[in-house]
């Protein structure tokens, strides 16, 4: 399989998500910001070789041609949104809001989130037991569907 096949297919999965549209649905990055930073920080993971950025740029899943130059201005901003999202958590924390209860419901979700992806890294051998640990992940991915929008419509947010 060739390395732009490998990638569009885990892109593909990984925008596809029904959690994952979720949560980019409520986040700083645009979809195309997210596709070009997991390009760039994970291409070359799956690939094991160094990239450059004319290469990452063809690796976006438009059928149009992206130059590199397009491709870095998206990927700058993909990264200013992702700091600029880290400082708020900083800021928040520094002033004390994240003593307060109003971000329980967030937590709740981080740690639902935490427990589906160990569940999918935690995967049995046995036919029996994957059958019920499928059943578990579905309940979690459901649990943290329903969660996630509840949580993002704008009557229940807690902030």
């Amino acid at each position: 399989m060739k390395l732009k096949d490998g990638i569009t297919a885990w892109l593909n999965g990984a925008l596809n998500d029904p959690i994952a549209k979720i949560l980019l649905k409520n986040c700083q990055l645009t979809r195309i910001q997210l596709e070009t930073l997991l390009i760039d920080i994970l291409a070359e993971k799956i690939s094991n070789k160094q990239l450059k950025y004319d290469e990452k740029a063809k690796l976006r899943l438009t059928k149009t041609k992206i130059s590199r130059g397009s491709f870095n201005r998206t990927l700058a901003q993909s990264k200013e949104n992702v700091i600029k999202s880290i400082y708020t958590v900083l800021l928040l924390g520094y002033l004390g809001v994240f003593e307060s209860s109003t971000l329980d419901p967030y937590l709740e979700i981080a740690n639902k989130l935490r427990d589906y992806v160990e569940a999918h890294q935690d995967i049995p051998e046995k036919q029996e037991e994957l059958e019920n640990h499928v059943k578990l992940i579905e309940i979690i991915r459901n649990e943290l569907e329903l969660s996630l929008k509840q949580l993002s419509s704008p009557s229940n947010q807690p902030l």
